[in-house]
């Protein structure tokens, strides 16, 4: 019992003495910062590529017009289904054509009755002039036959004339399809009177393969074209269109994936809004595009064969534009700068700002601070980013 107490009295004195030679020794407490955080950063990737403007603009159709009744009566038939692709000449409804039929036999009677008056006519006309030959008749005589024989020339081209406008008449009773399209729903039920204060609208035929894509282009768009034509020694000219390619892209789709070329370019710029308008032509075979969609289209403008490329996500934005985080002397974050073009992929074009030496933070950026030091991993540009669940442990571990 006594032994034990001993022992611990023993111990007890031992830990005080520790602590006072540990009080004596003139040590303390110091802070250690933390390590620098880990960011990735690549240089920026150096290729050639193709120079575009990205526009918007709207689709319409190739055509698009209302199919009308021209004449009066009452509609027969409806020969289409509504929404149906048709051909052209193909019938789409029919009007009465009992009155136009009998129009048509009376127009084709006056010609052969007037036809016969001219035969009549020129038998006494050649008559006279053999007896005024033979000086058995006057001048008069044969003039008046003349004179009858002229008007019956002339009621025959009357004739003919009413012919004709009387089969045109009733080619309106079958109205057809103007081109290849598709039809809209009919605006008028059978037995319907259509035609009587003037042309009667019955539906529209749309004919949207190919399609259209309008979009306006700005002033200044418009100088810098001018401009590189100018320095190529060349100058635009409307027939240089279809050599001129041009790319769309629907809301829901990735890039640009429909290819077409250029149709028409307006004249003049619209002085309201500073804009010119120009126009596109696409082939929509699988009708995936319809008339009024609103579409992304870029147009080829020129070629850069040293274009700076960055990751898309590892540019920012400030009050001044855009910017990148860089390395700079000792691992420093240092903040550039930048002007910033078309996007390739997951890249985008560094157009100013930016040298081809640079380190870029492309992961880890929100560590990054500027004027702080960092841990860097160098890395390639267009290597894929690390899967969120990744980061976000990454983060955690460093916070």
């Amino acid at each position: 019992m006594r032994g034990g107490l001993h022992r611990g009295l023993q111990i007890f004195v031992t830990l005080i003495g520790t602590a006072a030679l540990s009080a004596c020794d003139g040590s303390s407490n110091t802070y250690v910062p933390p390590p620098p955080p880990a960011v990735r950063v690549a240089q920026p990737v150096q290729e050639p590529i193709t120079l575009y403007f990205d526009l918007t603009g709207n689709t319409a159709p190739l055509n698009s017009v209302d199919i009308e009744a021209r004449v009066q009566g009452y509609l027969q038939s409806i020969d289409y289904q509504d929404g149906t692709t048709v051909t052209k000449g193909t019938k789409l409804f029919g009007i009465e054509r009992d009155t136009y039929q009998a129009q048509l036999d009376q127009a084709k009677a006056s010609l052969a009755s007037q036809q016969a008056s001219q035969v009549g006519a020129k038998q006494e006309y050649d008559r006279q002039v053999n007896l005024m030959k033979q000086q058995v008749t006057t001048q008069t005589a044969v003039d008046s036959a003349k004179a009858t024989l002229d008007e019956a020339n002339a009621q025959i081209l009357n004739a003919q004339a009413n012919l004709e406008l009387a089969t045109i008449n009733l080619g309106y009773t079958e109205v057809i399809a103007p081109f290849d399209g598709t039809v809209t729903n009919h605006l008028v039920d059978i037995g319907t009177l259509v035609g009587v204060s003037g042309p009667t609208k019955l539906a529209s035929i749309v004919q949207t393969d190919p399609i259209y894509a309008y979009f306006n282009v700005s002033e200044s768009q418009v100088l810098l074209i001018k401009d590189m034509l100018r320095k190529q020694g060349r100058t635009f000219k409307q027939t240089d269109l279809p050599s001129i390619p041009a790319e769309l892209g629907l809301q829901s789709e990735e890039g640009y994936p429909h290819k077409g070329h250029l149709d028409y370019v307006s004249p003049q710029l619209d002085a309201s809004t500073g804009t010119l308008q120009v126009r596109a032509l696409f082939d929509n075979k699988d009708k995936a595009m319809l008339p009024g969609l609103f579409v992304r289209v870029r147009v080829p403008i020129g070629h850069n064969e040293k274009a700076l490329l960055v990751r898309d996500d590892a540019i920012a934005t400030n009050q001044l534009g855009s910017y990148l985080l860089v390395l700079g002397k000792d691992d420093a974050v240092e903040q550039k700068q930048v002007k910033t073009g078309q996007r390739e992929g997951a890249l985008r074009v560094i157009e100013s700002g930016l040298d081809p030496a640079d380190w870029v933070v492309i992961q880890g950026i929100q560590q990054a601070i500027p004027g702080s030091k960092v841990a860097p991993e160098k890395i390639d540009m267009k290597t894929q980013p690390a899967e969120a669940g990744a980061d976000a442990k990454a983060t955690a571990t460093t916070q």
